[in-house]
């Protein structure tokens, strides 16, 4: 090691300690913080996070990075590591120290007041904070935007780079004129499907168990892993060896279900990042919607395949035997598939998530580029559900303030999801044709699949782009026509459409 690369590596070692007591709080403020502890705890962080602001954009990391950035001899991750140092400094220079502090503390604790409006069902007592959020957001990427450059494609390179409004018109277009059709021809001609023993009196305890059974049994290590409860499931990570998922059990046992085997599939990935990159800048998830591919992929195309249960339904009696206990495989299989416009994006079934996501899409772009009265959000919101869903929520806390990304100022990042669904359908129809995927599964195999998806994608952390993995895995860059085709074999079969 040279003594330029040193000196940035001392420097990114103070940064990523700032990061990590950053993320313990986070954690910590979703699961087990008291509801008082907000305001007080937000004041922490906002330290911690100035701590971290003036170690990035201070002279010495500029020093270091540029010193490097002249050196013939670093290994390409070292190279890599680089890059993303100097690409997150130029994120945080251009920001007054005291406006990235005062956004942090906000940050902190927008969720607690966005909580409590979802709870009490007035989006009236979030507003006022969305809009200082969104004040924030639309300030720096104002800082950070190039000449040509639109305000909402800042935000949306931040979670995807190459990805901008153009690129993703096209591809929401394309879902719409396709899923939209689809959607309606099996409400108005599919077979009916029974999924009404799915919901009842299935005890948290039992769900508690089968939850860590699935993960377990999926690839999520419990040696480096934590499963925890929350209100909104999420995954976080220290490093490659502790990396914390959350769940949440309620009176729908597929929800429980199929929320941790999707944040598992998050865990996995971020377990499988090399010991050589972890707790550097490119020590993480390639990027938001490969993220996202992975975790769908795990819930989707594994979870709600009829292979994937051949081995585990009679687990599933056993643990709920009044429930399921007369319940057939198949009959479970088609219930976790069946296709019903809901108003709830994390319930959504496979069909319709996309749609979901699209509005969320489509009104961030309201929002950044338009500069819409935040107070016909609500309205707004509904009318989209009731365009492309044809159902209309009936109070805020199943429209608009059902999702926690806005209240931690997690703009660009909804359409991730929808790309995480097209990469996994993409990366998908490679797999199958080097391996028999569905025998795999019928045989327990699935850390045979989890161990390609971790030479191929999890193990390179930020060192490629999706892109990149893309077109190394499949030797195609991204189309969304395998997620389309996916679909409409997959939901034309199982509704018996002509």
């Amino acid at each position: 090691m040279n003594q330029s690369y040193e000196t940035l590596s001392a420097l990114l070692e103070k940064t990523m300690a700032l990061q990590t007591a950053l993320i313990m709080f986070e954690w910590d403020n979703e699961t087990l913080a008291p509801e008082g502890a907000g305001s007080y705890t937000s004041r922490v962080v906002g330290v911690l996070s100035q701590e971290y602001y003036n170690v990035m954009t201070g002279d010495e990391m500029g020093e270091a990075i540029a010193a490097c950035e002249k050196e013939d001899g670093l290994t390409d991750i070292e190279q890599a590591i680089v890059r993303e140092a100097r690409e997150a400094r130029e994120e945080l220079v251009c920001v007054p120290a005291k406006e990235y502090r005062e956004n942090a503390q906000l940050i902190a604790e927008s969720a607690r007041i966005w909580s409590k409006a979802r709870k009490d069902g007035k989006f009236e007592d979030f507003a006022p904070t969305l809009e200082k959020v969104i004040g924030f957001k639309k300030k720096f990427a104002s800082y950070r935007k190039k000449e040509d450059q639109n305000l909402y494609d800042v935000m949306l390179d931040e979670n995807e780079k190459g990805f901008n409004m153009e690129l993703l018109d096209e591809f929401f277009g394309k879902l719409k004129e396709e899923i939209v059709p689809l959607l309606k021809e099996i409400m108005e001609n599919g077979r009916k499907i029974d999924a009404s023993f799915l919901k009842g009196d299935y005890r948290s305890e039992k769900q508690r168990e089968l939850a860590r059974y699935l993960a377990e049994y999926v690839g999520f290590d419990f040696e480096k892993g934590v499963l925890a409860e929350s209100a909104h499931p999420f995954t976080t990570n220290l490093h490659n060896h502790d990396v914390r998922i959350t769940t949440h059990y309620g009176d729908h046992v597929d929800s429980s279900i199929f929320s941790v085997i999707h944040e598992a599939g998050h865990g996995i990935y971020e377990l499988g990042v090399s010991d050589e990159l972890t707790q550097t800048p490119v020590g993480q998830g390639s990027s938001m919607g490969v993220h996202e591919s992975q975790s769908r992929f795990l819930e989707n195309i594994i979870g709600r395949s009829p292979a994937f249960w051949v081995p585990l339904y009679e687990k599933l009696q056993e643990l709920f035997p009044k429930q399921l206990g007369k319940v057939s495989r198949e009959q479970f299989v088609e219930a976790i598939n069946k296709v019903e416009p809901g108003l709830i994006r994390i319930e959504a079934d496979e069909l319709t998530y996309s749609l979901h996501i699209m509005i969320r899409y489509e009104i961030e772009k309201m929002i950044v580029e338009e500069d819409i009265d935040l107070e016909k959000l609500p309205e707004i919101w509904a009318d989209k559900y009731e365009e492309y869903l044809g159902i209309r929520p009936e109070s805020p806390s199943e429209g608009v303030l059902q999702d926690i990304h806005w209240s931690q100022g997690l703009f660009g990042y909804f359409p991730s999801y929808a790309l995480g669904n097209a990469f996994g359908a993409q990366i998908y129809s490679h797999m199958k044709k080097e391996m028999d995927f569905d025998e795999l599964l019928k045989n327990g195999k699935v850390e045979v699949i989890c161990q390609y998806l971790r030479e191929n994608i999890h193990r390179f952390g930020k060192l490629k782009t999706s892109r990149q993995i893309l077109k190394d895995i499949t030797g195609e860059d991204f189309t969304p026509d395998y997620f389309i085709q996916y679909l409409k074999e997959k939901y034309g079969k199982l509704y018996e459409l002509s």
